[in-house]
């Protein structure tokens, strides 16, 4: 049987994910992308196609193999992937609900409607004058971004001109959306849902730190299960989310917990294979078998963690499916930031996995000795990708320590 998976650019989440994934399924996989030279040695069949459009993708599937699954993991083709997908019959997310988590406008728009929350905010199509009566502290940022590009903080009514005034310079054509400031600690909730209607099976979640304003670059993600979920549940059901992956963030401020943005597929930069690791299940596995038509797995036991990580895994895993285990293991991820724009004299080396002691590390390096970096102020701006996995937070502070000290990037 076939999968086909669309996809844009490569990520390590398709790339050591969801294609290894597939194969241990026993899917034959065929790869649809604008990109195809870039997947040219995955060991799949490659097709070139316009995945943004859901017509091209239809027709190459209708005169391909029949498809078991249709699937996407990427920010910006949920809704025409989930499109194609309905047109042959298959499992997969509602595309209403795919266009409306994708759009910042629609998300705010529905969930207060639905009387979930509601965030004053702003909707700027090209060329609209800069409101007046936004509150400050705000936020601009555009209607469909991803990665936190041209995501601004600003406090003035003056600086909220030059913020819109330059995102559009960069985005011509493009809407973007103002809204006021959410001030509290940044989380995420990660679930997994399949048909039925039922709800989705909450896998965890994470804390985030965020570097200095006026940007929102994710610095670094710490485990974290516990949480309002009752709320992001709450605003995920009113948007029709529920299949699938899904990857939302939010924030939890004095008058409650806020949506920042829900992403309608599994969360990234290597913090999924850190969920999967954390959880002691194959994730990627689980999310194809929900688009295979298989329903939500049972939890088998955990695999055991390398070190004195052993002894807990079972218990963290027992604990997000809403038992009352002991959560001691700890772990987390780092996007490894440049500071500043220069030259890479130094490139931390990629590990795969390695443990010392009671603690498992893994670093992907994005960039290279001799590659020029130009600093952006987003998630573009990472250097390489690092995971730690221990029996607590002291342990995987002292591993990361050590790791950026004897192993980290220099930038000249």
């Amino acid at each position: 049987m076939r999968l086909y998976l669309t996809t844009m650019k490569t990520t390590g989440s398709v790339t050591d994910g969801f294609l290894p994934a597939a194969r241990a399924l026993g899917r034959e996989v065929t790869i649809l992308t604008d990109r195809p030279d870039d997947y040219r040695a995955m060991g799949a069949e490659v097709i070139g196609c316009d995945v943004r459009d859901p017509r091209a993708v239809i027709d190459v599937i209708a005169h391909h193999h029949a498809p078991e699954a249709v699937f996407t993991n990427s920010d910006h083709i949920q809704a025409e992937t989930a499109l194609a997908a309905s047109y042959f019959g298959l499992p997969g997310k509602d595309w209403r609900a795919c266009a409306t988590a994708k759009n910042k406008a629609l998300m705010r728009r529905e969930l207060a409607r639905a009387g979930v929350e509601t965030v004053r905010s702003a909707r700027l199509s090209p060329g609209d004058a800069v409101p007046s009566d936004v509150p400050l502290p705000a936020v601009v940022k555009p209607r469909e971004g991803v990665a936190s590009e041209d995501v601004v903080y600003v406090e003035t009514s003056a600086e909220l001109a030059d913020a819109v005034q330059a995102i559009r310079a960069r985005r011509p054509g493009e809407s973007l959306v103002v809204e006021e400031y959410l001030a509290g600690p940044l989380h995420t909730l990660e679930t997994l849902g399949a048909d039925g209607g039922a709800e989705p099976l909450v896998l965890g979640g994470f804390t985030t730190t965020l570097g200095p304003l006026p940007y929102f670059v994710e610095e670094r993600l710490d485990w974290h299960p516990d949480g309002p979920h009752e709320h992001v549940l709450g605003a995920l059901r009113a948007l029709g989310v529920g299949f699938g992956a899904c990857h939302t963030e939010y924030v939890v401020t004095e008058s409650g917990p806020r949506i920042i943005e829900i992403n309608y597929r599994l969360i990234g930069d290597d913090c999924d294979f850190l969920l999967a690791d954390l959880l002691g299940v194959p994730l990627h596995e689980w999310i194809l078998r929900v688009h295979l038509g298989e329903g939500l797995p049972t939890a088998p036991p955990s695999p055991p963690l390398n070190g004195a990580a052993n002894t807990t895994a079972n218990a963290t895993a027992g604990a997000t499916a809403g038992g009352t285990a002991n959560r001691a293991v700890h772990g987390a991820a780092l996007g490894l930031v440049a500071d500043r724009a220069g030259l890479v004299t130094r490139a931390a080396p990629p590990v795969d996995s390695e443990t010392a002691g009671p603690v498992r590390l893994w670093h992907r390096p994005l960039r290279a000795e001799g590659d020029r970096i130009e600093h952006t102020g987003t998630n573009r701006d990472y250097l390489g990708l690092l995971r730690v996995i221990g029996p607590g937070r002291a342990e995987v502070d002292a591993a990361v320590t050590a790791f950026q000290t004897t192993r980290g990037w220099t930038i000249s």
